[in-house]
């Protein structure tokens, strides 16, 4: 039986036991919210995670990193070194996205590598293939894109980006769109091409069953994707994103009545204005599911530092219910990113991700804050740099301030107002 369908029994499982514990709640309620659908434990029954995690209502918001080639760069060796920076950063879970390179050999060392849940976009794999065999991406079959995806499944895949919702029907709105960018979802794009040169509907969408039986076979989450999302703050909760989202509702209740576990995933790019809608749109319409959101970005100005527009978004968006949010790098719209832009990218989604949590009253949320503050009282710099997000770069900044004994730093000095006032209150 999959989680699913052991939560609806009663059953406390040990996956259900490792993510009450890392919560610091009771199994019986991550059980409960397992049976409702408003938690999911991404795990393929196949895979031994180390680090499990729950993703979903009262649970702490939990960060994805993206890894993977590219056509460009497609060198193995630099993905397994981001995998370790991620979770070393703190990454939740990982996906992989390669388009370059021997993508099975890449997907077994990246899931041997990974301690924590890792997902992918299967349709990635179909498109390649079918672009090395036949030199065209539009080759691709709809029985070769279902191989690709029990293969994955084999390997031990904890969750797919399924574009199920991205319709024939949606095509005719594409095409009538006044959207800036039209699509910016590659996955999307790639199913929209196919069906427009094909004339037949997304197979993803017409087969939605046969996906089902496998993420049931392995006990894989089904992470069902947002083809149609925004790319740009002036296309944001257009007719086409509700649209595709309304029917990623129904498929969502379709999974769930077979035993399988569902995460909605979100826009993309939304003005400050728009999120809490976008939210509470989401969780009517899905009935609960959990809520991935790329960002959201907030504004579209600042190539570079998209991984701080993201950050603004994703804390407002988990603020008010979006319980997993994917990182974004510093070079998103502009490039690969490297090593650096994964750590950068992690830790600005974790920042996101604690903000909202103490908004939201997450349990023991606080307490992360309130020691960090007791340590900057006593001004005790190794504490405050032990219980900093990111301890490296603390460290490193207060290793490269003058003079380094001091019990103070150098931006206010012998006029520390923390120390200024414990000396006026003796």
């Amino acid at each position: 039986m999959t989680q699913l369908e052991q939560a609806k029994k009663n059953k406390i499982t040990p996956q259900v036991r490792a993510v009450a514990q890392r919560e610091g709640l009771k199994a019986e309620y991550i059980r409960s919210g397992v049976a409702k659908g408003t938690i999911a434990i991404p795990a393929n029954k196949i895979r031994n995670i180390k680090r499990l995690c729950g993703i979903g209502k009262g649970l702490t918001t939990k960060v994805n990193a993206n890894l993977g080639t590219s056509t460009d760069n497609p060198d193995l060796a630099s993905e397994l070194i981001k995998l370790k920076i991620a979770i070393s950063a703190g990454a939740d879970t990982v996906m992989d996205l390669s388009v370059g390179g021997d993508l099975k050999a890449i997907l077994k060392e990246l899931i041997a590598a990974s301690t924590v849940p890792l997902g992918t976009v299967p349709i990635y794999q179909a498109a390649v293939e079918a672009q090395q065999k036949n030199g065209n991406f539009l080759s691709l079959s709809a029985q070769n894109l279902f191989k690709v995806i029990e293969f994955q499944a084999s390997l031990g895949v904890d969750f797919f980006t399924i574009h199920s919702g991205v319709t024939r029907d949606c095509l005719r709105y594409i095409k009538n769109s006044k959207r800036i960018l039209g699509v910016v979802s590659r996955g999307g794009a790639i199913l929209v091409n196919w069906m427009n040169a094909t004339g037949q509907e997304n197979p993803l969408y017409q087969n939605f069953d046969e996906i089902i039986d496998i993420a049931r076979e392995y006990d894989i989450t089904l992470s069902l994707g947002d083809g149609l999302r925004p790319g740009s703050i002036m296309d944001a909760t257009d007719a086409l994103q509700i649209k595709e989202l309304k029917t990623l509702g129904k498929l969502a209740e379709r999974a769930r009545k077979s035993g399988v576990q569902v995460i909605i995933e979100g826009p993309g790019h939304v003005p400050l204005n728009e999120i809490a809608a976008n939210i509470r749109l989401e969780k009517k319409l899905c009935s609960g599911a959990p809520f991935y959101v790329l960002g959201p970005l907030v504004t579209d100005v600042a190539p570079g530092y998209d991984h701080i527009t993201s950050a603004i978004g994703g804390a407002i968006a988990a603020s008010v219910g979006a319980d997993f949010l994917c990182y974004v790098t510093p070079s998103e719209h502009l490039r690969h990113p490297d090593e650096q832009d994964v750590k950068e990218g992690v830790i600005a989604s974790r920042i996101a991700a604690h903000a909202a949590d103490i908004a939201k009253g997450i349990k023991g949320a606080k307490d992360w804050d309130r020691n960090i503050s007791m340590a900057r009282k006593k001004r005790d710099w190794q504490k405050q740099i032990e219980l900093s997000i990111d301890p490296q770069k603390a460290r490193e900044y207060r290793e490269s301030s003058l003079p380094k004994k001091s019990d103070v730093c150098t931006m206010c000095g012998e006029y520390c107002s923390i120390k200024l006032a414990e000396e006026c209150l003796k």
